[in-house]
């Protein structure tokens, strides 16, 4: 099966410096990927490249065959989408507005949104359960509600592969699981294809079927969660104490932190 996205041998950064080196990667059509890693392995700096934000010094990204830097922007931006852990809003936009904006990649220059363009949107605000905050201030929002208005807007794209940098950070326990049940969903019933940074490994066990471990700008195991979160690989990785078991409800692995000596008395 050829990957929908595959990066090939890929090195790159910012200024003279590569903070990506050698990287190649799959993500096939279907595939709920997880990329994990500690901070400054370079996790960022790859979803920057795969979305054409940076160009790479060396190597090659390719979307269902093509090379993404050769490929028409619009053309680009209705295929694949982006999710940025940033997700303040310069301007007082209502809630149908900023989803709205989901559709420029679909509209000619200066044409106005069509009948067809506002029901995608709506659709989109549907599936990420705002379709009743549409007439609301973005900045009147919570950081919860406001992630899924910026997740429906990357819908409204009709995107293959929605690519997400860390759609958790900032928020609660609750609204965590809500984000990523959503995901996992539009997965599921979908078919969208999916690649999310995250810091949380139980959280990447629970919902990937492959995950991308990385460390100092290279990939350093990649596969299932079990293959990829034992305890020798996070060790050597996060360079912290852990112990992996199964978790009782997913089967799948769960990693519990080993406090250092000082915290527990000894």
């Amino acid at each position: 099966m050829n990957p929908m996205l595959r990066i090939d041998n890929l090195s790159g950064g910012y200024y003279k410096e590569d903070v990506l080196k050698g990287v190649s990667l799959e993500i096939n059509q279907g595939d709920f990927m997880g990329i994990i890693g500690p901070n400054g392995s370079g996790k960022t700096t790859l979803l920057r490249f795969a979305t054409r934000v940076l160009s790479p010094r060396s190597g090659k990204i390719y979307f269902k065959g093509s090379d993404i830097f050769h490929m028409p922007l619009k053309e680009f931006c209705r295929r694949v989408a982006f999710v940025s852990q940033d997700i303040s809003t310069n301007f007082s936009f209502t809630v149908m507005e900023i989803v709205t904006m989901g559709r420029i990649p679909h509209l000619k220059r200066l044409q106005f949104e069509t009948k067809r363009d506002i029901e995608i949107a709506e659709r989109s605000l549907s599936l990420t359960d705002t379709l009743s905050l549409k007439d609301k201030l973005v900045d009147e929002l919570s950081a919860g509600e406001r992630q899924r208005v910026i997740i429906a807007r990357a819908l409204a794209q009709e995107p293959e592969l929605l690519l997400l940098d860390e759609p958790t950070a900032h928020l609660d326990i609750g609204h965590q699981i809500q984000i990523l049940d959503l995901l996992k969903k539009l997965n599921r019933d979908n078919q969208v294809t999916i690649a999310m940074i995250l810091h949380d490994l139980n959280l990447a066990a629970n919902y990937s079927n492959r995950i991308a471990l990385m460390d100092r700008g290279s990939i350093f195991k990649e596969g299932s969660a079990a293959e990829v979160l034992t305890y020798q690989n996070i060790e050597a990785v996060y360079k912290t104490i852990v112990l992996v078991n199964e978790n009782p409800v997913t089967h799948g692995p769960n990693v519990l932190l080993v406090p250092g000596r000082e915290n527990n008395g000894h």
